[in-house]
């Protein structure tokens, strides 16, 4: 039998170096687990904070409304406060979920603070209609229910929120409007009196006697009970047209009766002029040959 000199010697050296290299990877392998465990009890920690931060934003919301409809609150106001209160508690619940993270606050809003000035430029379309909400919700230009035309768009006041007002058109088109364009442009609101006046022009030829129109034009207003006595009606010979002799008819009624009465009595002026012979005009040309 032959023996190697330094055999021994490399066998326990083989043995060390295998016997530090497990204990280093069962080293590593406690170290991942233990970091594994503190990210999953983190994690956990902020899906319940996310989740019941949920419910309880939901349960303040709703009674913060209550609250609001029984005080009798306006509904402009408590649109604007519902929709300020929820962004606010989210935000409130996003830092708190980041908190259970493991994030640094402090660092956080340090960084959100260097962040800032960079936010704001970039968001000043929505601070500027924060602020314009603000403005409308202080003056009051309308309110919601109300039929306003701004921006090129008529329709009813759906809702107010804290950087779009919301605006149900007659054709049941939902249009966002934004506060700060509003609360610096001009604003029609046909709901805020509560009467309106109907105007029409009808036109008659040329020959027709003025007095027939006038009478057959004033009975038809004295028929209809919408139209108010009280501002009297009107009725006057507006213009001499090209092709027509113009009247002008103006009548007071409330603002709910406004279309009804408007449409009613054009329907009303064309058959009555046909019963009485009263005629319609339409555009002549008068050729003369030399």
């Amino acid at each position: 039998m032959i023996y190697l000199e330094g055999t021994e010697t490399i066998q326990t050296g083989s043995e060390a170096l295998k016997a530090f290299s497990s204990g280093k990877l069962d080293s590593f392998m406690d170290q991942a687990i233990s970091l594994g465990v503190n990210a999953g009890k983190s994690i956990l920690l902020a899906i319940l904070i996310f989740v019941v931060g949920r419910y309880v934003i939901r349960l303040i919301n709703k009674l913060i409304a209550n609250m609001l409809e029984r005080r009798r609150v306006e509904p402009t106001i408590q649109s604007f406060l519902k929709s300020f209160t929820n962004i606010l508690l989210t935000i409130l619940l996003v830092i708190t979920v980041i908190s259970a993270l493991g994030v640094n606050t402090t660092s956080f809003a340090a960084l959100l603070a260097s962040a800032g000035v960079a936010i704001g430029m970039a968001l000043s379309g929505n601070l500027q209609n924060l602020a314009g909400g603000i403005i409308l919700l202080l003056f009051k230009p309308y309110k919601i229910g109300d039929y306003i035309e701004a921006q090129g768009v008529n329709g009813v006041v759906q809702e107010i929120q804290i950087f779009h007002t919301i605006i149900l058109t007659v054709d049941n088109k939902q249009i966002y409007i934004p506060n700060g364009a509003l609360s610096s442009g001009s604003i029609t609101n046909y709901s805020a009196k509560e009467l309106r006046r109907v105007d029409w022009t009808v036109g008659v030829e040329y020959g027709t006697d003025v007095e027939k129109v006038r009478a057959a034009l004033m009975k038809l207003i004295d028929a209809d009970n919408r139209i108010l006595k009280d501002p009297a009606p009107f009725i006057a010979l507006r213009e001499l047209a090209s092709s027509s002799v113009d009247f002008t008819v103006r009548g007071w009624v409330k603002g709910a009766d406004y279309w009804g009465v408007f449409f009613d009595m054009n329907k009303q002026i064309y058959e009555e002029f046909n019963r009485q012979g009263i005629s319609f005009p339409f555009p002549q040309i008068q050729v003369h040959q030399s």
